[in-house]
């Protein structure tokens, strides 16, 4: 077992450490959420709750915000920022975070790491402890993250969402050696707040084991998309509870054009049971498409470790 894997399945007591007062939105207030990779597909999900209990949000990538905020909110609107970043030093971010509070708006950082450059420029930290054998790739903090960004937004996260999780990775992992075998075109489909995790774990996948990756929502992938479908696609099914019968006609379509589908939630060539609501379902899933990152790599002899032309942190001189 290699620190990757390390990392993955022993991140669920991290999870418990995470403070409940991480703040909450005011009436009335809109959301900027930025982040840059895996942090801003974490902010996509974060905006999509904030939005689903009543506060107006989006997710930018950090440089479009600090370069062009007006293409994304009117800046007559003043909107609260949550800044992520798990080492705090990504210069995208800390760019971001330091332009908005130049304009005069408020700035809370959701991170992994103290006394950085991103707590500098941010009115309140949220700061979370990370797994000590994470490298490059980011897997336990971003969990870490979002839990903040669905805490935040008014959501239950329990031991009983952390013990879906864990029971979800566990009942999943011995399946996917086979499914995954002979598969080099993967596909991740995702609604609603899902979207932003199918997104990660579309990123995660390419990142560890270099691999063709896409993420769409799950109707939209009728338009277009699907004309790559064939006997060498794996699709991740990351169903959405309230819409689940018109999500599972499209998994059969997939299926009978020669894709296998992990079903995540419903029906596929294997169908994993999820006990969760629609709120808390984004962080279940995530450790399992982690994983499926690893399983791909070792499948293809490849080290989650050192991915190609990446380090642990972007920062641009």
């Amino acid at each position: 077992m290699n620190a990757t894997e390390r990392g993955i399945r022993e991140q669920f007591p991290l999870w418990s450490k995470v403070s409940q007062d991480v703040g909450r939105p005011e009436a009335g207030t809109v959301h900027v959420v930025v982040g840059c990779g895996t942090s801003v597909h974490i902010a996509d999900s974060i905006a999509s709750t904030l939005n689903r209990k009543g506060f107006f949000a989006r997710a930018v990538a950090g440089n479009e915000w600090t370069r062009r905020p007006g293409d994304y909110v009117p800046t007559a609107l003043n909107p609260r920022i949550l800044a992520l970043s798990r080492s705090g030093e990504s210069t995208e971010t800390v760019a971001a975070a330091a332009a908005s509070r130049t304009h005069g708006l408020h700035v809370t950082a959701f991170t992994c790491a103290e006394s950085t450059s991103l707590a500098e420029n941010a009115d309140t930290v949220v700061m979370a402890e990370t797994h000590p054998e994470e490298g490059i790739v980011m897997t336990a903090s971003a969990s870490l993250m979002l839990l903040m960004g669905l805490r935040y937004a008014g959501i239950s996260v329990t031991p009983s969402t952390t013990s879906t999780a864990e029971k979800l990775l566990n009942d999943i992992e011995p399946r996917l050696a086979e499914i995954i075998a002979g598969r080099t075109h993967f596909v991740f489909l995702g609604g609603g707040a899902l979207y932003g995790v199918a997104r990660e774990g579309s990123l995660k996948l390419q990142e560890m084991s270099l691999s063709q990756t896409e993420a769409h929502h799950p109707l939209e992938y009728r338009h277009g998309p699907i004309s790559l479908i064939d006997e060498n696609s794996l699709v991740i099914f990351l169903y959405h509870p309230e819409t689940l019968e018109e999500e599972s006609l499209l998994a059969t379509e997939l299926m009978a054009k020669g894709a296998r589908v992990i079903g995540i939630g419903g029906p596929g060539t294997i169908s994993m049971t999820v006990k969760s609501d629609a709120e808390t379902r984004p962080l279940v899933v995530l450790p399992a498409l982690q994983m499926l990152g690893e399983y791909v790599a070792r499948a293809k002899g490849l080290d989650t470790l050192a991915p190609r032309h990446l380090t642990k942190v972007v920062t641009i001189s």
